[in-house]
């Protein structure tokens, strides 16, 4: 079998369009279609590139003989089966905006890399951006860091939300920010299971300057009743927090009446 008959057979097992090999390679569309036609041969530095790709050696490439089967590889002791073909996917589009590609898209195993303003990958980094370890204005990840973010670990400058989560505003499981809201939160104004706060803390657990809860410590402190937050009246609790901080900003005198009736 002829070296342009190899490359044919093993770009379409990889699943690569000719356009696609080619940004890989950095060469033409052009030059990988002459190549699979026979009409020239690629240079040793492409060969060497090749053989990397496809996962076989150069002198499978080079040697007229059957087409290398790089999805059999060498089986390992436990008696299973290796594959050498690594799965990755990689879209990357032509128009760019303030230099970046509009959309980037890489996935697959190991550390695959996107940034675009729209950012989908292992790593990645943009104006919206998803992946395992995410970066972004909007960040959704496994790890995610941005003004807006959701995961397990999630940091928001504006907005935290995830099984542990830090912010402005911080939603999850454990939580800290200015405002907190979760099992466990910690913040200025914190609710949840567990509240800690430097102001305002409601929750079963109370602590902070003004506390309300089941169990509740600090300078001022109010009980609650049945277990229930509509014990309290919202009114109560407004007085409470102009008297203890006055002139303290109305959205948070809000946010912390929001619970009550």
């Amino acid at each position: 079998m002829q070296l342009n008959e190899k490359l044919q057979i093993l770009r379409k097992e990889a699943g690569l369009s000719q356009e696609r090999l080619a940004e890989k390679l950095g060469v033409s569309r052009q030059a990988v279609s002459k190549w699979e036609s026979g009409q020239s041969t690629p240079d040793i530095e492409n060969l060497s590139a090749l053989s990397d790709l496809f996962g076989v050696t150069l002198d499978e490439l080079i040697k007229k003989e059957s087409a290398p089967q790089p999805a059999q590889a060498v089986r390992p002791a436990y008696g299973g089966t290796a594959r050498s073909y690594r799965f990755e996917y990689e879209y990357k589009s032509k128009r760019k905006f303030l230099g970046l590609p509009l959309v980037h898209i890489h996935i697959g195993r190991g550390l695959c890399k996107a940034k675009g303003i729209l950012a989908i990958g292992n790593l990645s980094a943009g104006l919206l951006s998803f992946g395992l370890i995410s970066a972004g204005v909007l960040s959704i990840g496994a790890l995610s860091l941005g003004l807006v973010a959701f995961g397990a670990l999630a940091i928001g400058l504006l907005l935290a939300i995830g099984g542990f989560s830090a912010g402005t505003f911080a939603v999850g499981g454990i939580c800290a920010g200015v405002f907190a809201l979760g099992g466990i939160a910690i913040g200025m104004f914190s609710t949840g299971g567990v509240a800690i706060a430097s102001h305002v803390a409601i929750g079963g657990f109370a602590s902070g300057h003004i506390a309300i809860g089941d169990v509740a410590h600090g300078v001022q402190t109010i009980h609650i009743d049945a277990n229930s937050l509509t014990s309290i009246s919202a009114e109560q609790v407004r007085t409470l927090i102009q008297q203890e901080f006055p002139g303290l900003w109305q959205f948070a005198v809000d946010w912390c009446t929001l619970f009550f009736r």
